[in-house]
Protein backbone atom coordinates (compact mmCIF):
# COMPACT_ATOMS: atom_id res chain seq x y z
CA UNK A 1 0.00 0.00 0.00
CA UNK A 2 1.72 3.52 -0.75
CA UNK A 3 1.80 6.22 1.67
CA UNK A 4 -1.11 7.54 -0.45
CA UNK A 5 -3.15 4.75 -0.37
CA UNK A 6 -2.68 4.29 4.04
CA UNK A 7 -3.33 8.04 4.04
CA UNK A 8 -6.86 7.93 2.09
CA UNK A 9 -7.57 4.82 4.66
CA UNK A 10 -7.08 6.46 7.90
CA UNK A 11 -9.50 9.11 6.47
CA UNK A 12 -11.74 6.86 5.37
CA UNK A 13 -11.65 4.58 8.86
CA UNK A 14 -12.31 7.96 10.96
CA UNK A 15 -15.13 9.33 9.06
CA UNK A 16 -16.94 5.81 9.80
CA UNK A 17 -15.74 6.30 13.46
CA UNK A 18 -17.73 10.00 13.23
CA UNK A 19 -20.46 8.33 11.53
CA UNK A 20 -23.16 7.73 14.53
CA UNK A 21 -25.95 7.79 12.11
CA UNK A 22 -26.72 3.98 13.19
CA UNK A 23 -27.00 5.12 16.78
CA UNK A 24 -28.99 7.74 16.15
CA UNK A 25 -31.20 5.91 14.33
CA UNK A 26 -31.28 3.04 17.10
CA UNK A 27 -31.95 6.12 19.81
CA UNK A 28 -34.89 7.75 17.28
CA UNK A 29 -36.68 3.76 17.33
CA UNK A 30 -36.46 3.48 20.99
CA UNK A 31 -37.56 6.84 21.82
CA UNK A 32 -40.83 5.74 18.81
CA UNK A 33 -41.55 3.04 20.89
CA UNK A 34 -41.52 4.45 24.42
CA UNK A 35 -44.13 7.14 23.34
CA UNK A 36 -45.87 4.33 20.85
CA UNK A 37 -46.03 2.40 24.37
CA UNK A 38 -47.08 5.79 26.29
CA UNK A 39 -50.23 6.40 23.95
CA UNK A 40 -50.99 2.35 24.22
CA UNK A 41 -51.37 3.09 28.21
CA UNK A 42 -53.24 6.10 27.84
CA UNK A 43 -55.51 4.25 25.34
CA UNK A 44 -55.97 1.18 28.06
CA UNK A 45 -56.90 3.42 30.96
CA UNK A 46 -59.29 5.62 28.40
CA UNK A 47 -61.18 1.95 27.25
CA UNK A 48 -60.65 1.00 30.70
CA UNK A 49 -62.70 3.99 32.54
CA UNK A 50 -65.24 3.96 29.41
CA UNK A 51 -66.02 0.52 29.83
CA UNK A 52 -67.29 1.38 33.60
CA UNK A 53 -68.92 4.00 32.65
CA UNK A 54 -70.67 2.06 29.54
CA UNK A 55 -71.40 -0.55 32.67
CA UNK A 56 -72.19 1.21 34.86
CA UNK A 57 -75.33 3.06 32.49
CA UNK A 58 -76.33 -0.48 31.84
CA UNK A 59 -76.53 -0.58 35.90
CA UNK A 60 -78.66 2.27 36.05
CA UNK A 61 -80.93 2.73 32.79
CA UNK A 62 -80.88 -0.95 31.11
CA UNK A 63 -82.17 -2.45 29.41
CA UNK A 64 -80.87 0.44 27.01
CA UNK A 65 -80.39 0.73 23.22
CA UNK A 66 -76.74 0.89 21.93
CA UNK A 67 -78.07 4.70 20.38
CA UNK A 68 -78.84 5.70 23.82
CA UNK A 69 -75.63 4.68 25.51
CA UNK A 70 -73.50 6.53 22.81
CA UNK A 71 -75.97 10.04 23.13
CA UNK A 72 -75.63 9.79 26.96
CA UNK A 73 -71.96 9.92 27.35
CA UNK A 74 -71.31 11.61 23.74
CA UNK A 75 -69.12 8.52 22.19
CA UNK A 76 -69.14 7.43 19.36
CA UNK A 77 -71.98 4.41 17.65
CA UNK A 78 -68.43 1.96 17.10
CA UNK A 79 -66.87 3.10 20.19
CA UNK A 80 -70.22 2.04 22.62
CA UNK A 81 -70.25 -1.45 20.08
CA UNK A 82 -66.98 -2.06 20.97
CA UNK A 83 -67.23 -1.63 24.52
CA UNK A 84 -70.38 -4.05 24.64
CA UNK A 85 -69.44 -6.63 22.74
CA UNK A 86 -66.28 -7.07 25.19
CA UNK A 87 -68.80 -6.93 28.12
CA UNK A 88 -70.62 -9.59 26.49
CA UNK A 89 -67.41 -11.32 25.59
CA UNK A 90 -66.60 -11.71 29.16
CA UNK A 91 -70.19 -12.12 30.53
CA UNK A 92 -71.17 -9.25 32.11
CA UNK A 93 -73.78 -7.87 29.83
CA UNK A 94 -76.41 -9.24 27.37
CA UNK A 95 -78.35 -8.22 24.48
CA UNK A 96 -82.26 -8.42 23.42
CA UNK A 97 -84.47 -7.85 21.49
CA UNK A 98 -85.94 -4.75 22.25
CA UNK A 99 -89.64 -3.90 23.07
CA UNK A 100 -91.72 -2.20 20.40
CA UNK A 101 -94.62 -0.79 20.36
CA UNK A 102 -96.70 0.78 17.35
CA UNK A 103 -96.06 -0.63 13.93
CA UNK A 104 -92.28 -1.53 13.17
CA UNK A 105 -90.28 0.30 10.95
CA UNK A 106 -87.85 -1.00 7.86
CA UNK A 107 -84.36 -2.06 8.85
CA UNK A 108 -83.21 -4.27 11.78
CA UNK A 109 -84.99 -4.29 15.04
CA UNK A 110 -83.26 -2.75 18.06
CA UNK A 111 -81.71 -4.51 20.50
CA UNK A 112 -81.46 -3.55 24.04
CA UNK A 113 -78.39 -4.55 26.72
CA UNK A 114 -78.53 -4.94 30.49
CA UNK A 115 -75.71 -6.29 32.64
CA UNK A 116 -76.30 -10.19 34.10
CA UNK A 117 -75.50 -10.81 37.76
CA UNK A 118 -71.46 -10.85 36.98
CA UNK A 119 -71.30 -7.51 35.29
CA UNK A 120 -73.46 -6.00 38.63
CA UNK A 121 -70.82 -7.73 40.91
CA UNK A 122 -68.41 -5.18 39.24
CA UNK A 123 -69.95 -2.65 41.22
CA UNK A 124 -69.96 -4.61 44.55
CA UNK A 125 -72.99 -6.60 46.57
CA UNK A 126 -74.10 -7.10 50.06
CA UNK A 127 -74.65 -10.75 50.34
CA UNK A 128 -72.08 -11.14 52.65
CA UNK A 129 -73.62 -9.13 54.83
CA UNK A 130 -76.91 -10.24 54.57
CA UNK A 131 -75.94 -13.09 55.65
CA UNK A 132 -74.32 -12.05 58.70
CA UNK A 133 -77.47 -10.33 59.47
CA UNK A 134 -79.22 -13.05 59.35
CA UNK A 135 -77.65 -14.81 61.06
CA UNK A 136 -77.18 -12.29 64.18
CA UNK A 137 -80.73 -12.27 64.18
CA UNK A 138 -81.30 -16.27 64.30
CA UNK A 139 -78.59 -15.74 67.40
CA UNK A 140 -80.61 -13.30 69.35
CA UNK A 141 -84.24 -14.89 68.77
CA UNK A 142 -83.24 -18.30 68.94
CA UNK A 143 -80.05 -18.85 70.56
CA UNK A 144 -76.71 -19.66 69.75
CA UNK A 145 -78.05 -23.65 69.38
CA UNK A 146 -80.21 -22.42 66.39
CA UNK A 147 -76.74 -20.65 64.80
CA UNK A 148 -75.63 -24.43 64.87
CA UNK A 149 -78.31 -26.01 63.48
CA UNK A 150 -78.51 -24.14 60.57
CA UNK A 151 -74.64 -24.15 60.20
CA UNK A 152 -75.21 -28.32 60.26
CA UNK A 153 -77.93 -28.14 57.98
CA UNK A 154 -75.55 -25.74 55.44
CA UNK A 155 -73.37 -28.31 55.28
CA UNK A 156 -75.36 -31.15 54.75
CA UNK A 157 -76.97 -29.25 51.69
CA UNK A 158 -73.23 -28.61 50.47
CA UNK A 159 -72.29 -32.11 50.60
CA UNK A 160 -75.69 -33.05 49.18
CA UNK A 161 -76.35 -36.71 47.79
CA UNK A 162 -73.02 -37.14 47.19
CA UNK A 163 -71.89 -38.00 50.67
CA UNK A 164 -73.14 -41.46 50.25
CA UNK A 165 -70.89 -41.89 47.31
CA UNK A 166 -68.32 -40.77 48.87
CA UNK A 167 -68.69 -43.13 52.09
CA UNK A 168 -68.03 -46.16 50.37
CA UNK A 169 -64.49 -45.12 49.01
CA UNK A 170 -62.57 -48.09 51.15
CA UNK A 171 -59.90 -45.62 53.34
CA UNK A 172 -60.04 -42.35 54.28
CA UNK A 173 -57.36 -41.32 52.15
CA UNK A 174 -59.65 -42.54 48.88
CA UNK A 175 -62.62 -40.57 50.75
CA UNK A 176 -60.55 -37.64 51.01
CA UNK A 177 -59.64 -37.41 47.16
CA UNK A 178 -63.38 -37.71 46.16
CA UNK A 179 -64.61 -35.55 48.39
CA UNK A 180 -62.05 -32.68 47.48
CA UNK A 181 -63.74 -33.21 44.50
CA UNK A 182 -66.83 -32.21 45.55
CA UNK A 183 -65.87 -29.25 46.66
CA UNK A 184 -64.05 -28.35 43.87
CA UNK A 185 -67.46 -28.55 42.07
CA UNK A 186 -69.18 -26.40 44.51
CA UNK A 187 -66.56 -23.79 43.92
CA UNK A 188 -64.30 -24.67 46.90
CA UNK A 189 -61.13 -25.11 44.54
CA UNK A 190 -60.04 -28.11 47.05
CA UNK A 191 -57.66 -30.52 46.81
CA UNK A 192 -56.27 -33.42 49.01
CA UNK A 193 -52.23 -33.77 48.77
CA UNK A 194 -49.51 -36.42 51.53
CA UNK A 195 -48.73 -34.56 54.33
CA UNK A 196 -46.32 -36.79 56.50
CA UNK A 197 -48.65 -39.86 58.08
CA UNK A 198 -51.73 -38.21 56.16
CA UNK A 199 -53.61 -35.94 53.88
CA UNK A 200 -53.93 -32.29 53.86
CA UNK A 201 -57.66 -31.27 52.53
CA UNK A 202 -57.00 -28.08 51.33
CA UNK A 203 -60.01 -25.47 50.06
CA UNK A 204 -58.25 -22.28 48.28
CA UNK A 205 -61.74 -20.41 47.99
CA UNK A 206 -63.94 -20.26 50.79
CA UNK A 207 -67.39 -18.35 49.73
CA UNK A 208 -68.98 -17.54 53.53
CA UNK A 209 -65.45 -16.72 54.59
CA UNK A 210 -66.70 -13.28 55.50
CA UNK A 211 -69.52 -14.65 57.28
CA UNK A 212 -67.36 -17.39 59.04
CA UNK A 213 -65.27 -14.84 60.42
CA UNK A 214 -68.16 -13.52 62.59
CA UNK A 215 -69.51 -16.88 62.90
CA UNK A 216 -67.14 -19.55 63.43
CA UNK A 217 -69.67 -22.29 63.89
CA UNK A 218 -70.12 -22.61 60.04
CA UNK A 219 -66.19 -24.42 60.16
CA UNK A 220 -66.99 -25.98 63.11
CA UNK A 221 -70.39 -28.07 61.44
CA UNK A 222 -67.69 -28.04 58.43
CA UNK A 223 -65.40 -29.73 60.62
CA UNK A 224 -67.62 -31.78 61.71
CA UNK A 225 -69.05 -33.19 58.70
CA UNK A 226 -65.55 -33.43 57.17
CA UNK A 227 -64.87 -35.91 60.09
CA UNK A 228 -67.76 -38.20 60.02
CA UNK A 229 -67.63 -38.31 55.97
CA UNK A 230 -64.15 -39.47 56.16
CA UNK A 231 -64.83 -41.68 59.04
CA UNK A 232 -61.54 -40.68 61.14
CA UNK A 233 -60.88 -37.86 63.58
CA UNK A 234 -59.76 -35.00 61.29
CA UNK A 235 -57.91 -31.67 62.60
CA UNK A 236 -58.72 -28.26 61.14
CA UNK A 237 -54.97 -26.47 60.66
CA UNK A 238 -55.94 -23.00 58.97
CA UNK A 239 -59.04 -21.12 57.87
CA UNK A 240 -59.39 -18.35 55.01
CA UNK A 241 -62.02 -17.24 57.57
CA UNK A 242 -58.84 -16.33 60.58
CA UNK A 243 -57.01 -14.88 57.44
CA UNK A 244 -54.74 -17.92 56.27
CA UNK A 245 -53.99 -18.42 52.82
CA UNK A 246 -56.44 -21.53 52.64
CA UNK A 247 -58.84 -23.66 55.08
CA UNK A 248 -56.58 -26.62 55.57
CA UNK A 249 -57.30 -30.18 57.46
CA UNK A 250 -55.16 -32.75 58.10
CA UNK A 251 -56.88 -35.94 57.94
CA UNK A 252 -54.55 -38.95 59.30
CA UNK A 253 -54.16 -42.12 57.16
CA UNK A 254 -52.34 -44.24 60.21
CA UNK A 255 -54.81 -43.84 62.79
CA UNK A 256 -57.74 -45.71 63.80
CA UNK A 257 -61.23 -44.75 62.15
CA UNK A 258 -63.14 -43.63 64.97
CA UNK A 259 -66.36 -43.01 63.22
CA UNK A 260 -68.74 -45.10 61.50
CA UNK A 261 -68.55 -44.56 57.80
CA UNK A 262 -71.74 -43.23 56.80
CA UNK A 263 -74.56 -45.06 55.67
CA UNK A 264 -74.75 -45.39 51.63
CA UNK A 265 -78.52 -43.90 51.82
CA UNK A 266 -77.36 -41.13 54.25
CA UNK A 267 -76.79 -37.02 53.40
CA UNK A 268 -76.62 -35.49 56.41
CA UNK A 269 -74.65 -35.41 59.29
CA UNK A 270 -75.22 -37.73 62.55
CA UNK A 271 -75.83 -34.80 64.70
CA UNK A 272 -79.17 -33.94 62.27
CA UNK A 273 -79.91 -37.61 61.75
CA UNK A 274 -82.58 -37.52 64.11
CA UNK A 275 -84.39 -34.55 62.40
Amino acid sequence: MTPLTRTAAVFADAAHIRNTGVVKTARRTDAAEDRALQVHDVHSSADGSTRVAVARLLLEQGPVTAAAVAADLELSAAAVRRHLDALIADGEAEARQASHRGPRGRGRPAREYLLTDAGRMRFGHGYDDLATAALRYIAQTAGEGAVNAFAERRVAELLGPEAAEIATAATPGARADALAELLTARGYAAQAREAGHGVQLCQHHCPVAHVAAEFPELCEAETRAFAELLGTHVQRLATIARGDAACTTHVPLDGPELFRRLEPTTTVPRGRQSE
